[in-house]
């Protein structure tokens, strides 16, 4: 497990394991957003076996699949609501990292300034660049 803080509230890590949710847990975390579409994983993997293993450790399971290239206007949405309704720091996965940093910074438009929106998750090699006028954009519309 490869945990990536890019705020006190908001973390990204590469795909999680059921047997890592105690140490999730423990780590503070109390919600765990799953970016990753069950067809990229295997069985062991998908949401319903990662949502009995973070449940079963107290933790929110929330499912919102990032399909690669083809980010929503209703993943960044649900990104952000996932944030809000979260009682405590969240962790999101994808395959590595990269999709959650993406949905994270176009769900902050507007409440971060876009140079801090791509320079956090730049500091573990995510590029966001490409996303500046969009953030911009959304930023604008906040």
């Amino acid at each position: 497990m490869d945990i990536r803080p890019l705020t006190e509230r908001y973390a990204v890590s590469p795909q999680i394991a059921p047997e890592d949710a105690a140490a999730i847990a423990e780590a503070g975390y109390t919600t765990v957003i799953c970016n990753r579409p069950d067809g990229e994983i295997s069985p062991e993997l998908r949401a319903d076996a990662m949502r009995k293993a973070l449940e079963a450790a107290g933790l929110r399971f929330v499912l919102n699949p990032v399909v690669g290239g083809a980010i929503s206007m209703e993943n960044v949405q649900a990104q952000g609501a996932a944030l809000v309704e979260s009682d405590g720091p969240v962790l999101a996965y994808c395959a590595s990292g990269n999709r959650s940093s993406i949905v994270w910074a176009l769900s902050q438009a507007g409440q971060r300034p876009t140079d801090e929106l791509l320079a956090l998750p730049a500091r573990y090699g995510y590029a966001l660049e490409p996303f500046r006028a969009t953030i911009d954009q959304l930023a604008a519309q906040s």
